[in-house]
């Protein structure tokens, strides 16, 4: 009696461990670019405009980085060669110099002579010729940073329509089938949204630096234009 009670015992218990077993979740994990592949389709513009606006971002800031350079020293030497009346000398200090603050010195100094508000506005506009160079491309930036977010939006909702139509024909209207199709199509939205982040702060990062520039050379103008009129 008793050998067959413990048989029943040990029966049970082994039922008890397969079903847990069983109900035990198979291994889902999955790596990071196997998570973005399952975006779709409109994963590949949105990584075209994700490696467009790295470009961008390194050709415009080293570009910037370069022009918008103020040498200070520059700007002593000038003053010496101008006040010794040494034109040519002062005009080759601005040339080797070779920054976008030398190119409206360097306007400056070939129209010495010339009446004080006659320089002045032309230094101004070499000024905002050099500005524009540092502009070119930005637009693109923000283009991209309005385009990315809608991408990824429009990648979502196709996705859900696809769903939906799913469950129309299949009938089959279970939570699993519906939240596994939505959040791969979310990844969509996410990823338009970080591209079009990092556009959007590239963007004005890249524009402030800009605007620095342009109060540094307004000051040099002013400091070029001083020197002139007293000598």
């Amino acid at each position: 009696m008793f050998s067959l009670i413990q048989l029943q015992a040990d029966t049970i218990a082994n039922a008890a461990t397969g079903a847990v077993v069983e109900n035990i979740a198979p291994n889902t994990e999955i790596s990071v670019l196997q998570f973005i592949f399952k975006g779709g389709f409109f994963l590949i513009p949105i990584a075209i405009l994700l490696f467009y606006t790295f470009y961008l971002v390194i050709e415009r800031y080293l570009y910037i980085q370069k022009a918008s350079k103020i040498d200070s020293l520059m700007m002593r030497d000038v003053r010496d060669n101008l006040n010794s009346g040494k034109l040519d000398r002062a005009l080759s200090i601005v040339e080797r110099n070779n920054t976008s603050s030398g190119n409206v010195i360097k306007e400056g100094i070939l129209l010495i002579g010339r009446p004080i508000s006659e320089i002045e506005s032309n230094m101004d506009r070499a000024a905002d010729i050099e500005i524009g160079e540092m502009e070119k491309h930005l637009g693109q930036l923000g283009l991209i940073a309005g385009i990315a977010p809608t991408l990824g939006f429009i990648g979502t909702i196709s996705g859900v329509i696809k769903i939906f139509y799913s469950i129309s024909v299949t009938e089959n209207i279970s939570i699993g089938n519906i939240s596994g199709g939505l959040y791969e199509k979310m990844i969509s939205s996410g990823s338009g949204l970080i591209v079009g982040i990092i556009a959007y702060s590239a963007y004005h990062l890249l524009n402030g630096k800009i605007d620095n520039f342009a109060l540094k050379i307004q000051k040099q103008i002013l400091e070029f234009v001083n020197i002139i009129q007293k000598s």
